[in-house]
């Protein structure tokens, strides 16, 4: 008999369709379809997937036999090697977290993670031992010290015992059973990854991302990259950087190669390209500039995708690498986002117009990926959606299915950014396009206001890299005695460059092709930028640089 409640009420969640949704069963699909195919290249070191799941295995083992339990934090401090890429699978099998560590920070900033995270074990790569020991010898006396473990060059060199180590990581690879049966999530929103966003404060935030996120985040990243089965991928962005933009889980499936480098410039990596075949490779606009900008550089033999995020590309970096043979797609995204999340998605069309416009419009971030749910550009206060006329500015706001659960431990900062409206809130200041195609301008406190007009950085560094002499350009704000604030551009010149250029010719430049009130008021030569380890240029340093000089008198436009 109908009781009058509709006849679809009857249906919920069982186990055999609700499983909790995690990006670690790739390995193991992977392992079976790509069993003997090649997973890990590291110099003549070479792992098949068979045996990249099976050392990862062992490793998970070893992690819960040291007494690691589910949701512990476990921490990682190493470049891009073939312990890294493992642990990002061997942690989460334990029922860990991981917490990888950027491997540039200082001791100080170390301590602080380690000791906010309350990590329990730490895989500490030997290059970076000094550190990590001296980041714990600054911990407070009633604070917990971690487990350490020694992570060593597979080719057998540093292998000597190192005090306050417990053991190796190749150790634990030969004691660890192989059939251990990982921990499998309770729920897809258990958390895997705890990310930490700056190494620039004492107080850095803590991302918590769960299984769910990152099972979302490596997908969609897959589909809008249109990456094929078992590419070629050379790893040039740091994994600890937003999990390598989700690709460390992603590479699994789709049974990839993973070409691991300890450190890499731009010969090391036309070295690669050549050697192995290289199809696919991620990396901050500092790497394309470093590849379109090195001595000699000859067209690539076969064409290489490459994907950039982190900073606004400029539109000259952009042609010039593509003029090299790089097929470049521009993303978007945040470690609050696991990856990116918008992308400059492409259209046929766009094809036929000459390289320089094909360059601007591909500077742009773009749309939502596929699986995300959505963004927007809003007037920060009201939360109204800007217009759409590419020149309003508003800060850029998302939603959808791998944004955090939230800052560790800081539930003031989680309630700032993700707002009871539903919106995550980026501190990106952006446009929107006409065509719905979004376009970041700034950062929140990185724009510039000048005799009350808000001024986009980004907008000036566009010019200054088209520039012929420019190899690396970055613009902050100046204090200025009439205008408030104007722009202050520190530029590094190009090596044949260096001494022929004068701070007049750069402004001359620039006045023909800015408004009066956008033209750097200041030029000052650098022969190196500040980057961080990911290739971002860190404009607080140059900001404090800027703020040390005296305000400029009667400056006028």
């Amino acid at each position: 008999m109908h009781t009058g409640k509709p006849l679809m009420d009857q249906f919920h969640p069982r186990p055999a369709n609700s499983t909790p949704l995690t990006p670690l069963t790739f390995l193991d699909r992977c392992a079976t379809v790509y069993g003997d195919c090649p997973s890990i290249i590291y110099g003549n070191t070479v792992y098949t997937w068979n045996q990249t799941r099976e050392r990862c295995l062992r490793v998970a083992s070893s992690i819960t036999d040291m007494g690691i339990k589910r949701q512990d934090v476990v921490s990682v401090i190493a470049p891009n090697i073939p312990a890294m890429y493992e642990l990002y699978f061997a942690i989460p099998f334990a029922g860990a977290v991981i917490n990888s560590i950027n491997t540039r920070l200082d001791a100080r900033t170390v301590s602080v993670i380690l000791s906010h995270s309350e990590s329990k074990l730490v895989f500490v790569d030997y290059q970076s031992v000094s550190i990590v020991l001296e980041a714990i010898s600054l911990f407070s006396p009633n604070t917990p010290k971690p487990k350490l473990v020694l992570v060593t060059d597979n080719n057998g060199r540093h292998q000597k015992p190192v005090v306050g180590f417990e053991c190796s990581y190749e150790t634990m690879v030969e004691n660890g059973d192989p059939g251990f049966n990982w921990v499998r999530p309770v729920s897809e929103w258990d958390p895997i990854t705890l990310n930490y966003t700056s190494g620039t404060t004492s107080s850095p935030k803590g991302v918590v991302h769960c299984h769910r996120g990152m099972f979302v985040i490596a997908v969609d990243s897959l589909i809008e990259w249109s990456v094929p089965k078992q590419p070629v991928y050379l790893w040039t962005l740091p994994m600890f950087h937003a999990n390598g933009w989700s690709y460390t889980w992603g590479m699994a499936a789709v049974g990839g190669v993973n070409i691991c480098l300890r450190k890499f410039d731009a010969g090391v990596i036309y070295d690669s390209i050549n050697k192995h075949g290289v199809t696919h490779m991620c990396g901050a606009p500092v790497v394309l500039n470093m590849l379109s900008n090195a001595p000699g550089v000859k067209a690539l033999k076969s064409p290489v995708k490459i994907m950039t995020a982190g900073a606004p590309p400029p539109a000259a970096v952009l042609a010039r690498a593509e003029s090299i043979g790089f097929i470049i797609s521009h993303g978007y995204g945040l470690t609050e986002t696991g990856g990116f999340v918008v992308t400059c998605a492409w259209k046929r069309e766009w094809d036929r117009f000459p390289a320089s416009e094909r360059a601007r419009l591909k500077a742009r971030q773009g749309v939502r990926t596929v699986v995300f749910t959505e963004m927007d550009v809003v007037d920060p206060e009201s939360g109204v959606s800007v217009t759409r006329d590419g020149s309003t500015l508003g800060e850029v706001v998302l939603r959808g299915g791998c944004v955090m659960l939230g800052y560790f431990k800081d539930p003031v900062e989680t309630a700032k950014s993700m707002r009871k409206n539903g919106w995550f809130y980026t501190g990106d200041v952006a446009v929107m396009h006409p065509d719905g195609y979004l376009e970041i301008k700034d950062r929140l406190k990185d724009v510039i206001i000048s005799g009350g007009e808000n001024l986009s950085s980004v907008e000036v560094e566009s010019v200054l890299y088209t520039h012929p002499a420019v190899n690396e350009a970055a613009v902050v704000a100046r204090a200025d005695e009439f205008w408030g604030e104007t722009p202050c551009a520190f530029v590094s010149l190009k090596a044949e460059m260096v001494g022929k250029v004068t701070e007049k010719e750069v402004m001359d430049y620039c006045r023909g092709k800015l408004p009066g009130y956008m033209v750097p008021k200041t030029v000052v030569f650098k022969e190196e930028l500040p980057k961080t380890s990911t290739g971002k240029i860190q404009k607080f340093v140059l900001s404090e640089m800027a703020k040390k000089m005296s305000p400029l008198g009667k400056s006028r436009m």
